[in-house]
């Protein structure tokens, strides 16, 4: 089983500038590229053409050593005295990250969780393009969500072999995400994203995460408790 949670996965065999597999890159390094990325498309938005390492640090809330090593492991080095070019630095990490890849979302509920993410424009932009949703409520059955109109979850297979799903989504009770989870698999989809309060069970070669939010949540207390004042109670 390839089970993740909020912690991300290491990318393995990333081509490097010269085109040769690089090693595997550190799941830490993965979570800071996707800032670098970020920060990236904001400065090509803006027009800017180069960018320090400095700036983009400060950009991306990291130290210019770690980013440096960090874009070491996609091959980018820059040039000392002139920096990164944007374009040519965003495209690469795209490409590490499995973005230029033409990625199709079906999300499983909904819900108000399930909705909210249907309609959220910002994935489009970032690569991933939400091609169904589904629900087993057939009071919701054929509702328009957005752009999309709501599936019955007893067609899942039928509807994800037409759009060509290759990513699914499910925000969904802990009491059907198995069984729903166990369909998405046998239909070929192996990249599968649980907001499902429960741990999932899949097959070797399949890869699961898990979002969490009030684990999440839990964590942020800890740290909250931790950074109050001496004196103030816990």
């Amino acid at each position: 089983m390839t089970s993740l949670d909020s912690t991300p996965q290491p990318v393995p065999d990333v081509p490097d500038a010269a085109g040769s597999p690089a090693k595997q890159i550190p799941p830490a390094a993965v979570a800071r590229l996707t800032l670098y990325l970020r920060a990236l498309n904001t400065l090509l938005a803006e027009g800017v053409e180069r960018v320090s390492s400095e700036s983009l640090a400060e950009a991306s809330g990291v130290s210019s050593s770690t980013l440096r090593k960090d874009l070491s492991h996609v091959g980018s080095y820059g040039t000392r005295g002139v920096g990164y070019e944007v374009q040519y630095l965003s495209r690469h990490i795209a490409a590490a990250l499995g973005l230029t890849h033409d990625w199709k979302v079906a999300i499983v509920g909904a819900g108000n969780l399930g909705k909210a993410l249907a309609r959220y424009g910002g994935f489009e932009s970032r690569g991933f393009d939400v091609v169904a949703i589904f629900d087993a409520d057939q009071m919701v059955v054929g509702n328009e969500v957005g752009w999309l109109r709501v599936s019955d979850v007893a067609d899942l297979e039928t509807v994800l072999h037409r759009t060509g799903a290759n990513m699914v989504v499910l925000a969904l009770p802990a009491a059907v995400a198995q069984g729903i989870c166990d369909r998405v698999v046998a239909a070929g989809v192996h990249s599968v994203l649980s907001f499902a309060p429960v741990m999932l069970q899949v097959p070797e070669g399949v890869n699961l995460r898990k979002v969490d939010m009030a684990t999440e949540l839990q964590i942020l207390a800890y740290h909250a408790q931790r950074a109050q004042a001496p004196g103030q109670p816990a």
